[in-house]
C-alpha cells in the first residue's frame, strides 16, 4: 500500500484531494508472545505491507464520514468525539480522536479513506497500524507534533478503553518506531526500545483462519496472567509483574494446573526473548530454534495454537533453509513467521503453500518480506504524485 494509492481512493469517493495522508506497517513479533501485557519483552518487527489513513477536514457542522477498501461497500458516518464504540471499524477512528482530544487536541468533522494490504485478522497488527496512522492524520490535521512514541499511546488508549481489546504497547511500538533492516526490542513495562540489526528475510503465511481478540480467549488469557501474578505476589511480594517472575516462584505458587501453565509460558518465552535480543547484538542474526520453541510453548502451554499452526511450524521446520518458525500475533489462527536464509524461503514457500492447500483444502496467502520503516506522513499533493 502506498500513498497514492489511499489518495486516489480518497478522491474517487469524495472527489477531492486529501489534506494529510499517513502510512504505518504491519507488524510481525519475531519471539516474545503473550508477554506484552505481562510487563515483558518482546522482539518485532515492522515488516512492508501497510496502511494508508487519508483524511481532510470539513466544515464544524459538517458529519465525519469514512470509506474503505475500494469504497464499493460505500460509505459510514460516523462521529469522531462517540462517547461510546457502535461495533464498526470507524470505532478505531473515533477511539483516536476521543483519546486526542482529551488531550486537547481540536478534532474536526472529517472525510476519511482507509486503504490497507495488511491482512486483517491475520495477526499482522492491522488495528494497531489503522490506530497509529489515525492518530498522525488526525494530528497533522490539528498542526501538532507527530511524535511516534506519543502516537503508540495514544493508539494504545484508544484499543484498551474505547474499542475494548486489552492489549499492550508492543504492537503500536513496533508499528510506529520500526525501521528498515532492523528488529526493535521493547521493554513493555518501562517502554524503553532498542534497536537491533536484522535484515534477514521474513516469510509469512497466512492460515486464512481469521481471529476476533474481542470475543475470544484472549481476555481469558489475560486475566489467567493477573491470576498468575495474584499467586506468585504471595510467595514473592517483591515481584513486579509476571514477567519478572521466578521460575522458582512459579512453581512455588498456589495455582490452578491451568493458570499454572500460562505463567510457565510467560517466564520461559523471557528466556528466550533475553537470548535473541543478545544474538542480535552480538552479530545481527537469530537462532530459529527459539521461535520453534517458542511456538511448543504457545501450543502446549499457553494453549492458543491451532491445528493449522501447528501443521505449518512442523512442516516449515523440514523444509532446507528454514530456521525456525512459529505462530505469530495472538494466535487462535493468523500468521506463521519463519526465518532462515532468503533463497531458501523463497523456494520453500511454495512447496510450503501447496502442503498446505492439499492438507487443509485452501490455497494460503504467503510473503517473503524484510524489516521495513515505521509510520510515516505524506501531504496529500505529495501522494497525489505517481
Amino acid at each position: 500500500m502506498s500513498a497514492p494509492d489511499v489518495a486516489a481512493l480518497f478522491r474517487q469517493y469524495f472527489g477531492a484531494e486529501p489534506e494529510v495522508v499517513a502510512l504505518a506497517p504491519g507488524r510481525a513479533n519475531l519471539v516474545g508472545e503473550h508477554v506484552d501485557y505481562c510487563g515483558g519483552l518482546v522482539l518485532p518487527v515492522a515488516i512492508g505491507v501497510r496502511i494508508g489513513v487519508a483524511m481532510r477536514r470539513l466544515s464544524p457542522r459538517s458529519a465525519s464520514t469514512a470509506v474503505s477498501g475500494t469504497g464499493a461497500e460505500g460509505a459510514a458516518r460516523f462521529d469522531p468525539l462517540a462517547l461510546r464504540p457502535v461495533g464498526r471499524w470507524t470505532d478505531y477512528l473515533s477511539g483516536v480522536a476521543g483519546v486526542l482530544a482529551a488531550l486537547g487536541t481540536t478534532i474536526p468533522p472529517v472525510e476519511v479513506a482507509v486503504a490497507s494490504d495488511i491482512p486483517v485478522g491475520a495477526g499482522l497488527s492491522s488495528s494497531a497500524a489503522l490506530s497509529v496512522a489515525a492518530a498522525m492524520a488526525f494530528s497533522a490535521l490539528a498542526g501538532e507534533p507527530c511524535d511516534p512514541r506519543a502516537l503508540a499511546t495514544v493508539a494504545l488508549r484508544a484499543e484498551r478503553s474505547f474499542v475494548g481489546i486489552p492489549c499492550g504497547i508492543m504492537d503500536p511500538l513496533a508499528v510506529s518506531l520500526g525501521r528498515a533492516g532492523h528488529a526493535i526490542a521493547i521493554d513493555c513495562h518501562a517502554g524503553a526500545t532498542e534497536l537491533l540489526p536484522f535484515d534477514g528475510a521474513v516469510l509469512l503465511v497466512d492460515t486464512g483462519a481469521q481471529r476476533a481478540l474481542v470475543a475470544s480467549a484472549y481476555r481469558q488469557r489475560v486475566t489467567e496472567c493477573a491470576m498468575a501474578l495474584d499467586a506468585v505476589r504471595l510467595v514473592d511480594p517483591a515481584t513486579r509483574d509476571l514477567a519478572s517472575a521466578s521460575p522458582a516462584a512459579v512453581e512455588a505458587a498456589l495455582m490452578s494446573p491451568e493458570v499454572r501453565r500460562r505463567a510457565r509460558h510467560v517466564v520461559g518465552e523471557m528466556a528466550r526473548v533475553r537470548q535473541a535480543i543478545a544474538q542480535l547484538r552480538a552479530s545481527g542474526t537469530l537462532d530459529g530454534a527459539l521461535l520453534s520453541a517458542s511456538h511448543d510453548s504457545l501450543r502446549d502451554l499457553y494453549e492458543c495454537s491451532t491445528p493449522a499452526l501447528d501443521w505449518l511450524a512442523r512442516e516449515a521446520t523440514r523444509l532446507p533453509g528454514v530456521a525456525g518458525a512459529r505462530l505469530t500475533g495472538a494466535g487462535w489462527g493468523g500468521c506463521l513467521v519463519a526465518i532462515g536464509d532468503d533463497d531458501a524461503l523463497r523456494a520453500s514457500a511454495p512447496r510450503l503453500a501447496a502442503g498446505f492447500a492439499s492438507q487443509f483444502g485452501r490455497p494460503p496467502r504467503w510473503w517473503l518480506l524484510h524489516a521495513a520503516d515505521g509510520a510515516t506522513l505524506e501531504s496529500g499533493h505529495v501522494a497525489h504524485r505517481s
